[in-house]
């Protein structure tokens, strides 16, 4: 899976008014100068609401820091004190074209943070200093994509001096294998503090839409009346409906009870752990692991590549299930999904859900008749392309294609939308689907 990042020298807008444009490009800020616009002052304050035009230096030192100066540059301008800092740190990682080997071409500039981890540790302080913690992130995912810091990642000091995300995750589990002991232990931590942050965003709504979805979903016939579903009550007696008094005579009441105690759902994540599927895979073990903690739900969770591995009984801690998962190597779907079905005890009751690129190793024609016979048993069946923020992913669009003929449409989802699909999928009703245009 693949997706586009900007290069934050372009956060730094030529056009944009800043907050120094009255102090000149010099002045101290808490902030990079070019990424606090001056209308974003509060209009209490002593500043005017009307800023002042900007000046023609002001134009020019923008510039030099969008376009990175050398002599083809046009500006002519001289960065000095943090504005040449802020440009030292984008020249080490932007100086160069993508595997030159240190040689800037065409004489721009060039720079580079070379494979010293005492550099490197002093640039990600830097980039720390100079931009918000969204733009770092950024900065360091391109760091080690363009210049192979993935090794550096192994020594402890530079697991604390990185800012920690979902990505970053990533990274680490693929270099779980070769991680030395010394390090597996801030590995840890870091890992710890990335998925504590993603449980306290994503559990609150998920336990909400799903208790909600359950409730819905546990249909009685005689219900008390703060239980009863009035549409659905109102939709099954239309034909008593009296057009003299204006009103539907309910002789059926629909209603729903409350899940209790007892499990209502069982739910299988069955998560492709392919290179590609990484931010899939740390999205898809936190909501396993909030899935767990429902008591209405029965919840499994399987990993596969070439091989299946059931991480259910370590999900009450995502941690674990993370570290026991092997980012890389092949996919057999069909294999995974034949041992998903072999624990599919009770049919109409259950959810299985794909996270899966699609891009089968195995048998083809042999998962589309697994996912014929599931669908086709009663099991609500779920086709997730990614479960992550990182936009239009890629996929084998052959296999969606059959898949969405078995009434099975494969989609990418976010981890803001995972709850309302599952919530559908509990409730068997239409998935919410996103406009697949625009996830090509």
């Amino acid at each position: 899976m693949t997706s586009t990042t900007p290069d934050p020298a372009a956060t730094i807008d030529p056009a944009a008014t800043s907050a120094t444009a009255a102090t000149g490009p010099t002045a101290p800020s808490a902030t990079s100068p070019a990424s606090v616009p001056a209308d974003s002052v509060p209009a209490d304050s002593a500043t005017p609401t009307t800023p002042a035009p900007t000046s023609e230096a002001e134009r020019l030192r923008r510039w030099r820091l969008v376009l990175g100066g050398g002599g083809a540059d046009g500006t002519g301008c001289e960065l000095r004190g943090r504005d040449a800092a802020m440009d030292g740190a984008l020249a080490s990682l932007y100086g160069r074209e993508k595997g030159s080997g240190g040689k800037a071409p065409g004489g721009r500039r060039a720079a580079g943070l070379g494979a010293s981890a005492p550099g490197v540790a002093r640039w990600l302080g830097d980039i720390r200093t100079y931009f918000p913690s969204s733009v770092v992130q950024v900065m360091q995912r391109d760091a080690i994509d363009r210049l192979g810091l993935s090794a550096l990642l192994l020594e402890p000091e530079m697991l604390e001096a990185v800012e920690a995300d979902v990505h970053l995750v990533g990274t680490l589990l693929s270099l779980n294998k070769v991680m030395p002991e010394t390090t597996k232990e801030t590995a840890r931590a870091v890992v710890r503090k990335v998925v504590e942050q993603l449980e306290k965003k994503l559990a609150q709504r998920t336990r909400a839409t799903l208790t909600g979805a359950l409730d819905r979903s546990a249909r009685i016939s005689r219900p008390r009346h703060r239980d009863i579903d009035w549409d659905r009550t109102i939709r099954a007696n239309l034909k008593n409906y009296l057009p003299e008094y204006r009103t539907v005579v309910p002789e059926r009441l629909i209603g729903y009870g409350r899940a209790a105690q007892s499990v209502k759902k069982d739910v299988v994540l069955c998560i492709d752990q392919s290179g590609s599927m990484a931010a899939s895979v740390v999205y898809a073990s936190v909501f396993g692991a909030v899935l767990a903690s429902m008591r209405a739900l029965d919840t499994r969770l399987v990993v596969f590549d070439t091989a299946v591995v059931d991480l259910t009984d370590q999900l009450d801690d995502p941690v674990d299930v993370l570290f026991g998962t092997q980012l890389g190597g092949g996919t057999d779907i069909n294999r995974a999904l034949a041992y998903c079905q072999s624990r599919i005890t009770r049919p109409t009751e259950t959810v299985v859900v794909l996270i899966s690129d699609l891009y089968e190793g195995g048998i083809r024609d042999e998962m589309l008749k697994r996912v014929a016979a599931m669908k086709a048993s009663g099991v609500q069946f779920v086709t997730l392309l990614a479960l992550s923020d990182e936009g239009a992913p890629a996929y084998d669009r052959d296999h969606a294609a059959a898949l969405a003929a078995l009434g099975a449409p494969a989609f990418a989802c976010t981890p803001d939308l995972f709850p309302d699909v599952m919530a559908a999928a509990i409730e068997k009703r239409p998935l919410p689907i996103p406009d697949m245009a625009e996830q090509r």
